[in-house]
């Protein structure tokens, strides 16, 4: 016999109790420095996917630490009751790099609360959307009324290489669902939720320019041959036109962002120093979630104090390039490889390469799942309604997802604010927004058993 739902109540006293010890765990996971990149000890990454793997067996899950020629993910299952749907959790528990450390107010890898805030890499950043499924799962304990299957991922700051792979391998385990929850997104504002409904593509790559096959005097020669940096830079500005627009052929741009972001509200999340205008055109909320961006992440340069007289041979940049929804990466980086081509200053010889590229994604968050999801945040968030959102940020796995299980609906949910600074020196989390997260996923997943039958997306 199945047991009876616990009611709404239940659900939140039960997700109460368990928020200590969810917290806890989580500030362990926090000091495991798991990072995918090169050059990182990747022990950390099997540690943290050892820790991820118990933390789940603690659930009553079966549960398996998995690679496929990348870095560890973590698969635990536990089957539905009788005619219950199945719901896949996803998160990931690798993490970015800290950058210069002297940036950060504490250890990155020491979690600390400072004004209701937990600090640390990773806190917001998705370990915490670990934990929020963990929550959920605690609080039903042995009365869980929906089948599970947990994914949570080793390499996704990393760009995901070996996702794919996973998924074929052990599409057995994960076909089974009808609704996947991914926690790895952001709501709308402290104290009001979001669901994510679409997301840029990107396509990060490298150009490098030539002008000399040697470095020669600055003084002897310069005034009439053209150093590769002064170069590159003139290359780098064809990029945007006066007002900040990318004005790259062929790139899709769209217009039509349901909410608009306050100026006054983005330059204080983003810190944008005074004086300091922002770029673009049009709604902000268009400039950041349906028009493509372009960023310079980094030069390869001779440091300023290190620099000799000299006119360099060489130059070389790595760019971020945002694709609105429905753009194509394979297309875009043809038509930002042609732009860098023809825009090469005074003959340069110019090389672009590929990095990596993902997808954008546009998700119909309409359906009863995705009622079921508003209502959850609704009564989570104390009567707030939930905004429909779409994201900057690029996530390429969610199109995987879309086109690996086509008959599930994806639900994008949010465990970072504003201010988290996820990818930034003093990432955190907001700890009572994280408490309103656990019991909406709780919440969520009894109004999915609710249905009484397997649903599928509309």
């Amino acid at each position: 016999m199945t047991p009876p739902m616990l009611s709404e109540s239940e659900l939140r006293a039960a997700v109460e109790r368990e928020l200590p010890g969810v917290r806890a765990d989580l500030e362990r996971l926090v000091r495991i420095p798991g990072i995918a990149f090169d050059g990182f000890d990747h022990s950390h990454v099997q540690r943290s996917a050892e820790v991820v793997a118990e933390l789940l067996r603690g659930c009553d899950l079966d549960v398996e630490v998995v690679r496929s020629g990348g870095q560890p993910a973590v698969i635990g299952k536990r089957a539905a009751p009788p005619g219950a749907p199945t719901v896949l959790l996803y998160a990931h528990h690798d993490v970015q790099p800290v950058g210069d450390r002297s940036l950060w107010e504490s250890d990155p890898f020491e979690p600390v609360e400072r004004d209701g805030r937990l600090y640390g890499r990773g806190a917001a950043d998705d370990k915490a959307g670990i934990m929020a499924h963990v929550a959920a799962l605690r609080a039903f304990g042995d009365r869980l009324p929906v089948g599970v299957v947990l994914f949570i991922e080793g390499e996704e700051e990393y760009g995901s290489e070996s996702l794919e792979r996973l998924l074929v391998e052990h599409r057995e385990d994960l076909a089974a669902a009808d609704v996947i929850v991914i926690a790895d997104s952001a709501n709308w504002d402290i104290g009001v939720p979001a669901l994510t409904t679409s997301l840029r593509g990107i396509v990060n790559c490298f150009v490098e320019v030539r002008t000399l096959e040697h470095a020669v005097h600055s003084g002897l020669f310069g005034g009439a041959v053209p150093d590769a940096l002064t170069t590159l830079v003139r290359l780098l500005a064809t990029l945007h036109d006066d007002a900040g627009d990318v004005v790259v052929d062929g790139l899709v741009s769209r217009e039509g962002a349901s909410v608009d972001y306050p100026e006054e509200r983005i330059r204080a999340e983003a810190g944008l120093a005074e004086g300091v205008g922002l770029i673009g055109t049009g709604r902000i909320t268009d400039r950041l979630w349906t028009k493509p961006a372009v960023a310079v992440l980094g030069i390869d340069a001779p440091a300023t104090d290190e620099a000799p007289n000299a006119l360099l041979p060489t130059a070389k940049a790595k760019l971020s390039v945002r694709l609105a929804p429905g753009d194509d990466p394979k297309r875009a980086y043809a038509a930002v490889r042609a732009h860098l081509e023809k825009h090469a200053p005074w003959g340069a010889q110019v090389t672009v390469t590929l990095e990596h590229d993902g997808d954008p994604c546009v998700i119909d968050a309409t359906g009863p799942l995705f009622d079921a999801a508003r209502s959850a945040f609704r009564v989570a968030w104390d009567g707030t309604d939930p905004v429909d959102v779409g994201i900057g940020a690029s996530i390429p796995f969610i199109a995987t997802f879309q086109e690996t299980f086509p008959q599930a609906a994806i639900l994008v949910t949010g465990v970072e604010d504003p201010h988290a600074r996820a990818h930034s020196p003093n990432e955190s989390l907001h700890l009572g927004e994280f408490a309103r997260v656990c019991l909406a996923e709780a919440l969520l997943l009894a109004r999915v058993a609710e249905t009484g039958r397997k649903v599928t997306n509309p």
